[in-house]
């Protein structure tokens, strides 16, 4: 049975554009799109989700790529913001949560993300039902390793087999399905598609 549904955050809960904080704050499309590639686009940003790297470290590797004095200032002043411009929350997805609670669900969240969400994680709508947050940067390790789900599992002495993941990545859930946790992509957008899933598996 079914006790627990388990959230990713950018593309299911929260909406996300990594170009968003450039177009703010850099009116030159050219040295927009070299932020952007150096930065989000970056294998830094990647080890800052792994909890390898501090901000200070992948800054300086960032703004080793790029050209000039003022496309550095830029990749600064990016990095510094993006939470506040690249991410807003799904009202709908809200709405799902708050009655998966009001179901009698245990919630939780399970996302790729770096330690600067611990800081902001309040922009995740129905935040206040849910009853843990894992991030990778915490563990060390990035879904679909098996290593993410099974810290997932520890820290929330949850049983796989009882836990529902949701996820926009179909390597996510197959990651999930491996250490026993089935799931569902939300890979569309769908909301509608996806409350009809879920009305099928609450009878498992």
């Amino acid at each position: 049975m079914i006790k627990n549904i388990v959230f990713d955050m950018g593309r299911v809960l929260v909406h996300y554009d990594g170009d968003m904080v450039c177009r703010h704050f850099i009116e030159d499309e050219a040295e927009r799109k070299a932020v952007r590639m150096a930065v989000f686009e970056s294998q830094e940003w990647l080890f800052l989700d792994m909890g390898l790297m501090t901000e200070e470290e992948a800054l300086k590797k960032m703004q080793a790529r790029l050209d000039t004095r003022h496309a550095k200032d830029m990749a600064a002043l990016c990095l510094k913001h993006w939470h506040e411009y690249n991410m807003w929350p799904d009202k709908e997805m809200g709405e799902v949560v708050r009655q998966l609670k009001e179901e009698g669900y245990g919630i939780y969240l399970c996302s790729n993300a770096s330690l600067r969400l611990l800081t902001c994680y309040k922009i995740i709508p129905g935040i206040e039902y849910f009853d843990g947050i894992l991030f990778s940067a915490e563990v060390k390790c990035l879904k679909p390793q098996k290593e993410m789900y099974g810290h997932l599992f520890e820290r929330f002495r949850l049983k796989p087999e009882e836990c529902f993941f949701i996820d926009d990545m179909a390597m996510n859930i197959e990651g999930a399905r491996a250490c026993g946790m089935d799931g569902y992509c939300y890979a569309d957008g769908n909301v509608n598609r996806l409350k009809e899933y879920l009305d099928h598996i609450k009878d498992r």
